[in-house]
């Protein structure tokens, strides 16, 4: 009898180690090209979304905007015997803050929460912009549509939200309409300060910034390409971890980068059509987007974009010039990418609001062995551990490992001097925690 028990958990491993959810696929088809078209073109006929636009209008300014993304949160929440908390989360900017703030304004920030029934304090969330601007920064009465910046990014948070709505995970999800970015990351800056003063265990945050556009400046127009930029290391980092690294290594395996590399697997898995494309970088040149405060605080965050900008289209006031029509307008929205994005979304939310948790303490030794050792802690929900390696040169996680409900395994013949090594926990669905980096040494 023991002998049959030990074959059918054996069967049962193998299974959950092999096998993909086919919700996955299901949730990918569920996105709609059309409601997201709707959605954008809601938001860009409110005229301007300027974070110091009226606020009292109900068809013109951010305070219609911000009234009507609550309202569509709302409106989801009845369709799932509201399954939604929503609510709005503000800060009071005062003139002067910096020199955009030409005013006191209430940074307003529109906050949907669909709890988790297992680990309902674990969060994980997808943002999108809420505010628009044209040339001016501080310029809040000209017409700034903001089609693809960003009412493409708020779109796809909410189409995200209906699609997801309809499932019940294990961490909860947070779909969230920021404010104030273009002002100087205010809302991000509001909401990551609102997240640790709640206590808040913050799986990651997923920005969404400009994921319309497929024909860049660059000449090239593609529709499966996109860019997922994360920086290498926290900025709250210890001066012990930053010495540890000299030494051990992991300096581009920070928080950010290991959920960075988790979408880029899973889109791979269940979207092979779609090119994510690694940024080792925070974000674009010289610029910044809604996931930098998240970090600032120390919380994983990445940003998700087009591949291909065109310029023309961004922060311009509207006009022709010499033939080339600027400003961020419609018709230069493509709404089908921004439906395969907002899929992107939608498949890495749900993947890691089905997964048990990560291993806290991840540990690794194997000196002048022809082997790896690691060790790590057990955590609540997992049916197993799997240990990912790859070349110390490689971008991705190439190599894994599943090696069962365990607290310690030995790689024989894995020379850990010539890899990098992290651990993740294993769900009985299948679906994975984020990889983490080894943060201590068997001595």
């Amino acid at each position: 009898m023991r002998f049959y028990l030990l074959v059918f958990n054996l069967l049962v491993t193998v299974v959950t180690i092999a096998q993909t959810d086919v919700r996955m696929y299901d949730i990918i088809s569920s996105v709609s090209s059309e409601r997201i078209e709707k959605d954008i073109t809601t938001l860009a006929n409110f005229g301007t979304r300027h974070t110091l636009s009226d606020m009292v209008s109900d068809t013109r300014g951010i305070g219609a905007a911000r009234r009507w993304i609550k309202k569509e949160f709302e409106g989801i929440s009845e369709g799932c015997s509201q399954c939604l908390n929503v609510y709005y989360q503000k800060n009071l900017i005062k003139k002067g803050d910096n020199n955009r703030i030409t005013k006191d304004v209430w940074v307003v920030n529109v906050v949907a929460v669909q709890k988790g029934t297992k680990y309902p304090n674990r969060y994980i969330i997808m943002s999108g912009d809420i505010d628009s601007r044209v040339t001016d920064p501080n310029d809040f009465t000209s017409d700034a549509p903001g089609a693809n910046d960003n009412a493409s990014g708020m779109a796809g948070t909410l189409e995200a939200a209906r699609v997801l709505s309809k499932y019940s995970f294990e961490n909860s999800v947070v779909y969230i309409g920021l404010s104030g970015e273009e002002q100087g990351l205010y809302g991000g800056k509001g909401f990551a300060e609102f997240a640790k003063t709640n206590g808040w265990d913050l799986i990651g945050v997923i920005n969404n910034d400009m994921i319309g556009n497929i024909t860049g400046v660059d000449g090239i127009t593609s529709n499966t390409d996109f860019r997922i930029f994360s920086e290498p290391v926290p900025p709250t980092e210890t001066e012990k971890e930053r010495n540890a690294r000299r030494f051990y290594g992991g300096e581009v395996d920070g928080i950010s980068r290991q959920l960075a590399r988790y979408i880029h697997k899973t889109t791979q898995t269940y979207m092979p059509e779609m090119n994510p494309m690694l940024i080792y970088r925070l974000d674009r040149f010289g610029r910044g987007g809604h996931h930098r405060p998240f970090n600032d605080a120390g919380f994983p965050g990445i940003r998700i974009m087009e591949a291909h900008e065109n310029y023309t289209q961004q922060h311009q006031d509207l006009r022709t010039e010499n033939g080339i029509e600027y400003g961020d307008k419609l018709n230069f929205v493509n709404f089908d990418y921004a439906k395969r994005l907002t899929a992107v979304n939608a498949i890495n939310l749900a993947s890691l609001a089905w997964a048990p948790p990560a291993p806290t303490e991840v540990a690794i030794g194997g000196i002048v062995e022809p082997s790896a050792k690691l060790k790590w802690n057990k955590v609540a929900g997992a049916t197993g551990y799997k240990i990912y390696w790859r070349d110390t040169t490689s971008s991705t996680w190439d190599y894994s490992r599943f090696v069962g409900d365990v607290s310690e395994a030995t790689l024989e013949g894995i020379v850990i001097d010539n890899y990098f090594f992290g651990v993740a926990s294993v769900g009985k669905n299948g679906h994975e925690s984020v990889v983490v980096f080894p943060n201590k040494i068997i001595r």
